[in-house]
């Protein structure tokens, strides 16, 4: 999932740029982007320090820590390590910011494990890729709702990978229906639960982020 963002300003200041996008954007502190079209230094692939809502000041000279004055806020701002010289807060709408967040927690073989099956068709393991792909950015980004902070590479633990899989299976199960599992019994359809309160559970949702 990679999103880009047009840029609307820029500053520089102690070796540290910020950059204003004109449309908010959904950047997480510790992640990384590329900057392309500002203008040399601004322009690379840098790791987002801080996602600023005021006027960035500088570093402070005892703490080491950037500082802000709090009277001039300015939204939609991100704040990276760039080495050059001061360039004062200005309105420059040239440049954008790429930002892309692949989570790879858990696989399709994971579901099929998971479901006791093999997939009989290569058209069957597109569509267990897909859900597979489509339950690490699902779950991942509802942790990163959350206020979870999580490597995009390696989940956070086994009980989120668990819940992961669970929702990945639950998907692959609803194939070929609209909002309900495909029944051929006299019944009907059973209603999903694809999202269920066991699933929420393990992968921490629906509550804050805790230590």
């Amino acid at each position: 999932m990679t999103q880009t963002y047009n840029v609307s300003a820029k500053q520089l200041t102690s070796n540290y740029a910020v950059l204003r996008t004109l449309e908010p954007n959904s950047f997480v502190v510790g992640q990384s982007m590329t900057v392309a079209g500002v203008g040399t230094p601004f322009n690379g692939t840098f790791q987002i320090l801080d996602i600023p809502e005021y006027y960035f000041v500088g570093i402070n000279g005892n703490t080491g820590a950037p500082y802000f004055d709090t009277t001039r806020p300015i939204e939609n701002q991100v704040l990276y390590a760039c080495t050059g010289d001061d360039v004062l807060w200005v309105v420059s709408n040239v440049g954008t910011i790429a930002y892309s967040q692949v989570c790879s927690w858990i696989t399709a073989a994971d579901i099929e494990a998971w479901l006791g099956i093999a997939v009989a068709t290569a058209a069957d393991q597109t569509f267990i890729t897909q859900c597979a792909s489509a339950a690490n950015q699902f779950i991942y980004r509802r942790r990163q709702e959350a206020g979870y902070f999580d490597s995009l590479t390696t989940s956070p633990s086994g009980d989120v990978t668990l819940g992961t899989i669970m929702y990945g299976g639950a998907l692959y199960r609803q194939r070929g229906s609209i909002d309900q599992f495909a029944s051929f019994t006299e019944m009907g359809q059973a209603p999903v639960t694809g999202l269920s309160p066991i699933i929420m559970q393990l992968c921490g949702l629906n509550r804050p982020a805790v230590a």
